[in-house]
């Protein structure tokens, strides 16, 4: 079973949608956005391409999926008076993801997003184009030296597969987890760094066949800070796998045959693999934290202070939108509701104990 094939989140326009289950990744894009328009101008404080191609990749679904492009076109619009052109600027734009991705919730969108593109921009608005390009961004996706931009945000901690290395012998060296944690040998998190070091050479590479020379890409996802107890989702998911294997309620041997593809990298690891892989040079590497709860007021939950409950549930239900794919593939759909609200339950007592917060990571480079 490749665990390509399942990292996608929920499609559609349901309740555990990530349509409806993604404002906590809005949040990300808009901390990240000064960064995006500082390096739009630091890479064309001069000019700008007549047609300017650029690729969201992991764009997913749903309200989010235009929105970076919506704020690229935005920034190249107002660098400066002296970019009115005639004919205006075009844009060729470009969302990636897995081939299933629910492309057609996108496109479902277009039609607004291009009122959208008209009524702000007005006379300024040149053509766009829209293209869905599905695919692993673990290699190749676009011809050599046609790209000029590329943006990814909370996507690349997923790997392309989980881990070699977890078994030694017939025993497993990371027995009762599905992630690295606290409790983990040295040696899972070394099967883990070298599979992320893999797919990030690969993905590097990969970028800098494809972008012409000058050309940017500002990539944001989950990282580690080495001063904090590993707590996150994945550990916590396990955790409630393994009451249910207690409650035989799954398998012991299928919960000790799964391991989740995705892995945050330090600041340290990401820079020394831009370094190695030689291609692009590193304009700024920053570090922000954001708490598991990021995002629930822009769901609609108003400006009132939130107890723990109603927090764990909105944690719970954004988590289940981009899990439950490689979870329903590996334990089935029957356990899925009991395994969140278990989750929940979790998520909920250590609330009341301690803050929450992930670690993110947020880089702008130019290829050399």
């Amino acid at each position: 079973m490749e665990t390509s094939q399942f990292i996608f989140a929920n499609g559609g326009a349901g309740e555990a949608s990530y349509a409806n289950n993604s404002s906590f990744q809005s949040k990300m894009i808009s901390k990240v956005k000064p960064i995006l328009e500082e390096s739009m101008k630091s890479l064309y404080c001069n000019s700008v391409p007549s047609c300017f191609k650029v690729a969201d990749l992991g764009c997913s679904s749903g309200p989010n999926a235009l929105q970076v492009a919506y704020d690229i076109i935005d920034v190249v619009h107002n660098l400066s008076p002296s970019y009115t052109r005639e004919p205006p600027i075009e844009f060729q734009i470009y969302l990636n993801d897995q081939f299933q991705n629910d492309f057609n919730n996108i496109f479902e969108s277009l039609p607004s997003f291009y009122e959208r593109l008209r009524e702000e921009n007005g006379e300024r608005f040149g053509a766009c184009f829209v293209n869905a390009t599905p695919g692993s961004f673990y290699g190749r996706l676009f011809p050599t030296n046609s790209m000029h931009f590329f943006h990814s945000s909370t996507s690349l901690h997923w790997l392309s597969q989980a881990p070699n290395g977890l078994a030694k012998g017939t025993g497993l060296i990371n027995k009762e987890n599905i992630y690295f944690t606290n409790t983990s040998p040295c040696t899972v998190y070394q099967a883990y760094l070298d599979q992320f070091s893999e797919d990030f050479n690969l993905f590097l590479k990969s970028r800098a066949e494809e972008l012409v020379h000058g050309g940017g890409m500002v990539l944001t996802f989950v990282g580690r800070d080495e001063t904090s107890d590993i707590i996150t989702p994945w550990g916590l998911i396990g955790s409630v796998l393994n009451d249910m294997v207690l409650e035989s309620l799954i398998g012991e041997a299928k919960l000790e045959s799964v391991n989740m593809p995705r892995y945050g990298p330090t600041a340290d690891e990401v820079k020394q693999l831009i370094d190695a892989e030689g291609s692009f040079t590193l304009q700024k590497l920053e570090t922000f934290k954001s708490s598991w709860d990021e995002g629930l007021k822009e769901n609609g939950n108003g400006d009132f202070a939130l107890d723990a409950n109603v927090k764990a549930n909105f944690i719970a239900k954004y988590v289940r939108a981009t899990t439950e794919p490689f979870l329903t593939a590996r334990f089935g759909e029957g356990i899925i509701d009991e395994l969140f609200l278990r989750f929940g339950k979790k998520v909920a007592k250590l609330l009341e104990e301690q803050k929450l917060e992930y670690t993110y990571l947020v880089m702008f480079m130019t290829k050399k």
